[in-house]
């Protein structure tokens, strides 16, 4: 048995832009009928964005035998012809509800399937089913002459507006497609917004748990760290950095670099730091602990070429010397009252963790003295330009600008983020790539 073809009207005046009367389905006016018989239905697709070049398609979905029901030729703001397809029941609309489709018309009294119209139990089960067939569209209930109530309780479940069944004319009709097309855009794109920032927020949250908080309890040392992830918006990069006091009064600071500053890479930096901080609770410095690090950076990046750089330092519990090591990363700087800001000096240092198995790093014991500020970085404060041109701050162009800093008195989180953000100028620009600083002070 052939499966009967649905109908698709097209008033001449849609396809011709010439000027026609009013349009009664069903009845004796003798519309076009029969649709495109291969059309492939699109029901979850996105409606087709509306421009000065769209014609806009109404989808009227009635069952009105006796033809009472007149849809009056329509022009857009455009004034070009409004598109009508028709159906005369929900099998019918969910053919012709192609991705062109731009609005709904929905005679709430048409029944549900499998429901008799006479069962009233739900009189809006229809609508809702034409709303979970067509999320995307916006959609207006046709009602009795004065059933407000009922319209009104359409447009609460999902309806973008109401129209009485027998005040229907063009300008209302097509004024009210026009809006409910607006609408149902507004109201997607303020969903849009919403979800984007609801998200936003949550990572935020889960972003800031993530930043270590430092263990110093029971320590003089003063702490103080600035951090700058080189992703937009966002508020961790593949740098890190902590800072705990272990038992036997050892204050140990580590600050790292995984290469690249995207989620993967701020995602494996958390695990080092973790594991770092993990490892030196259990009692573990210097060689013993870059090495098991370097093991789970192999286990946890996700290709070979990955790696990261690395300095820790063990301060011993005087405060007078410390224990520094480094993996690739640049040296610390140290400045201590009546001598200018310098680097550490170190020389023999080991490889990036990740770049060569088996690799040692030494641990050399520094002399630090009875007060002294020592602040740890990562590349990305030395590697940001100069100007316009290719030069780079560098090194000694930081040491130059740190010493002007505490010449002019600042100490702790002013001298840091004066720092950065003196950086940040001379780079004409937010820096590409993270910075992370840390500065433990020991003042007698």
């Amino acid at each position: 048995m052939p499966v009967p073809i649905p109908r698709q009207r097209a008033i001449p005046a849609a396809e011709s832009g010439q000027a026609q009367g009013a349009f009664s389905p069903g009845g004796p006016s003798g519309a076009a009928t029969g649709g495109p018989a291969g059309a492939a239905p699109a029901p979850h697709a996105a409606t087709t964005p509306v421009d000065s070049t769209t014609n806009l398609t109404l989808l009227v979905i009635e069952d009105d035998p006796a033809g009472s029901l007149s849809v009056p030729e329509m022009l857009d703001a455009a004034g070009k012809p409004i598109r009508i397809r028709t159906a005369r029941n929900l099998t019918e609309a969910e053919r012709l509800l192609t991705d062109d489709v731009h609005c709904i018309l929905l005679d709430l009294a048409l029944p549900a399937p499998g429901r008799a119209a006479t069962e009233s139990d739900d009189e809006l089960t229809t609508l809702k089913h034409v709303l979970r067939l067509a999320p995307r569209h916006a959609v207006l209930a046709l009602t009795a002459s004065g059933d407000a109530e009922r319209g009104a309780e359409a447009v609460r479940v999902g309806a973008q507006d109401y129209l009485f069944r027998d005040e229907l004319d063009g300008r209302l009709l097509s004024r009210a497609i026009r809006y409910a097309v607006e609408r149902k855009r507004s109201d997607k794109a303020e969903r849009r917004l919403t979800e984007s920032r609801l998200r936003a927020q949550e990572n935020a949250r889960l972003e800031r748990g993530l930043l270590p908080t430092p263990l110093l309890e029971g320590s003089s040392l003063r702490f103080a760290a600035r951090y700058r992830p080189g992703r937009s918006r966002a508020l961790l990069g593949g740098d890190f950095y902590d800072t705990v006091r272990t038992p036997d009064g050892t204050v140990h600071a580590m600050i790292g670099d995984v290469c690249g500053h995207g989620p993967d890479e701020a995602a494996l930096g958390v695990e080092l730091r973790i594991a770092w901080r993990a490892l030196t609770f259990a009692g573990l410095c210097g060689d013993e602990l870059l090495s098991t690090l370097q093991q789970v950076l192999e286990h946890e990046r996700e290709n070979d070429e990955i790696f990261a750089t690395l300095c820790t330092v063990d301060i011993a519990p005087d405060g007078r010397r410390a224990g520094l090591c480094l993996a690739g990363h640049p040296s610390p700087l140290i400045s201590r009252p009546g001598r200018p800001a310098e680097l550490l000096p170190y020389e023999n240092g080991g490889p990036a963790l990740g770049l060569l198995h088996g690799a040692r790093w030494p641990r050399r014991q520094v002399e630090l003295g009875g007060e002294w500020s020592l602040m740890l970085y990562t590349d990305g404060l030395i590697e940001g330009h100069i100007g316009e041109g290719k030069e780079r701050l560098g090194q000694d162009g930081m040491v130059d600008l740190v010493r002007r800093r505490l010449a002019e008195g600042l100490t702790g989180e002013e001298l840091l983020r004066a720092t950065v953000n003196e950086v940040r100028d001379l780079n004409g620009g937010e820096l590409t790539d993270d910075v992370a600083v840390l500065l433990l002070d020991r003042t007698p």
